[in-house]
């Protein structure tokens, strides 16, 4: 069993029988989701890569959730969703910088020569893959977006 993996069955001990609810409950969400990849995968267990995947999966849906609490003035909401993104915050690696991302970028897009908005699948490709987990899918795009149009 991975260390991730490990951490995450953990804590969810560690949650029950502290009795941390809204802990607990992301948790068994988390488990659930992992469980799910698994089945889909066929396989009784997932790589590193894999976990964090999926916890990033959760985060972003997260905040998506948050983004349209907030649209529609629902703040209690929006408030409950933050709190479970700061407890899945724990188990994805520490985010990148934007400037660490964009120095990143920079660098991919020189070394594939991609020079204009029309290579913009091309570099997201090679970018995201090695950022994953590290960095947020839509501030790596308007990174590579920038980069490509200047």
């Amino acid at each position: 069993m991975s260390d991730l993996r490990e951490k995450i069955k953990n804590d969810f001990k560690e949650a029950f029988k502290a009795k941390e609810i809204s802990r607990l409950s992301v948790l068994k969400m988390l488990n659930a989701a992992i469980a799910n990849a698994e089945i889909a995968k066929n396989r009784e267990e997932l790589s590193e890569e894999e976990l964090i995947g999926v916890i990033s999966s959760e985060a972003k849906k997260r905040k998506d959730a948050i983004e349209q609490y907030e649209k529609a003035g629902r703040e209690n909401l929006a408030g409950k969703e933050k709190e479970e993104l700061e407890i899945l915050k724990n188990y994805l690696p520490e985010q990148l910088s934007e400037e660490k991302i964009r120095e990143f970028v920079q660098k991919t897009i020189k070394k594939i020569g991609a020079d204009s908005s029309a290579d913009f699948g091309k570099a997201m490709g090679k970018i995201a893959p090695q950022l994953k987990g590290k960095a947020d899918g839509a501030i790596i795009a308007k990174i590579v977006k920038e980069e490509l149009e200047k």
